[in-house]
């Protein structure tokens, strides 16, 4: 089976690029199931009702987050009831939402789908390796497909976790630093990586950010505020192709897609 995953969709022009490429990467590609990182959708930060819908709408099977997931507070209620919304899994018991699920493609094959979040940078959650093991048993007593959306800002850690979880799930990518890089692999035990797929959003920005404003901030170290750019909007993903039978990786396949 073939999985794409859409990284960070930032604002309008991420919302833009990925309806005017999704279909086309669908067909071209034969694609089985789509998974976009949603947490920067609506005008930067945190996902909305419509934005989400708008997504969904658009083709987009799975919608995976982050630390922005908590931004607009409408959503709390929307984590509750949506299945297809992911939020990280480690943090604390009782918020709302799950940070797994299983999803089925057209043809009935069963996706486990798994959103972490690190902590180097970032906040002192529970630890997203410790969460994996947890989930990682749950999730394989119905699948041997796992895909692993670890949304973590230090190379090093997400370089660890996809180590850690090599041979147990299918693949590990990194969002969250809207930079991609040029590291897909398959590793030995059949998981496919790529430490982050980069931001679906404007090339002409500070990762996805008006770059005036952005430039401000470090030039004079104040709290300017950042608006989200809109031109020369780019998508970017990864192609995934898994084994049904071992769930091991097969290939994987970064994406650019330019407006």
């Amino acid at each position: 089976m073939r999985l794409l995953f859409i990284g960070d969709i930032v604002g309008r022009a991420g919302r833009r690029t990925l309806t005017d490429h999704l279909n086309h990467l669908i067909d071209h590609h034969l694609i089985d199931l789509v998974v976009a990182n949603g947490e920067n959708a609506a005008a930067g930060y945190g996902l909305t009702a419509s934005v989400l819908r708008e997504l969904f709408d658009a083709g987009v099977d799975v919608v995976t987050s982050g630390n922005h997931i908590w931004d607009k507070k409408e959503i709390m209620a929307i984590l509750d009831r949506e299945p297809r919304l992911l939020r990280p899994a480690n943090y604390p018991p009782g918020l709302p939402g799950v940070g797994q699920g299983i999803y089925e493609t057209a043809a009935g094959i069963k996706v486990g789908i798994m959103n972490l979040e690190g902590r180097v940078f970032m906040k002192n959650l529970d630890c997203p390796f410790r969460a994996a093991d947890v989930l990682i048993d749950d999730l394989k007593k119905t699948t041997p497909i796992i895909f692993v959306d670890f949304h973590a800002e230090a190379t090093s850690e997400k370089q660890a976790l996809g180590f850690y979880l090599d041979g147990r799930v299918s693949a590990v990518v990194g969002t969250h630093t809207h930079v991609q890089t040029a590291d897909e692999r398959i590793l030995a035990g059949g998981t496919g990586y790529l430490t982050d797929v980069g931001m679906s959003g404007s090339q002409d920005a500070i990762i996805g950010n008006q770059k005036e404003p952005a430039l401000q901030r470090f030039l004079t170290q104040l709290p300017v505020r950042l608006e989200v750019a809109k031109k020369n909007p780019q998508l970017c993903a990864v192609v995934l192709t898994i084994n049904e039978e071992t769930g091991c990786c097969e290939a994987i396949e970064r994406l650019q897609e330019g407006s």
